[in-house]
Order: structure tokens, then sequence, then C-alpha cells
């Protein structure tokens, strides 16, 4: 079960930050979809650091 969590935050986590790129691109007027790909590999990288700071917990 707590590997599951794990999972559905990671993916809750892209969403959001897709979501949050897609905004964010909007109010900065980028013609780039530059944060929509930053954002959410920041966030990728960030969870699973976390991930694995957390597994390897004895």
């Amino acid at each position: 079960m707590r590997y599951a969590s794990m999972g559905t935050q990671f993916f809750v986590a892209i969403g959001v930050g897709v979501w949050g790129g897609i905004k964010l691109d909007e109010w900065f007027g980028f013609s780039f979809p530059l944060l929509v790909w930053l954002l959410p590999l920041v966030l990728i990288i960030g969870i699973t650091l976390k991930i694995i700071l957390e597994t390897n917990k004895k």
C-alpha cells in the first residue's frame, strides 16, 4: 500500500506540473511551451529522489 501511494503521488505531481506549466506559459506569454517541459521535469527529478530516499530507509 505504501508503494501504491508513492505511484499515485508521482502521477498527480506530473499532472499538476503540466497544468501549472500551461497556465504559467499563458501568463508569461512564452511562444514556446518552456514551463510545460521544465516544471514536470523538475517535479519528476524531485519525486524520484524522494522515493529513492524513502525506500532506502531502514
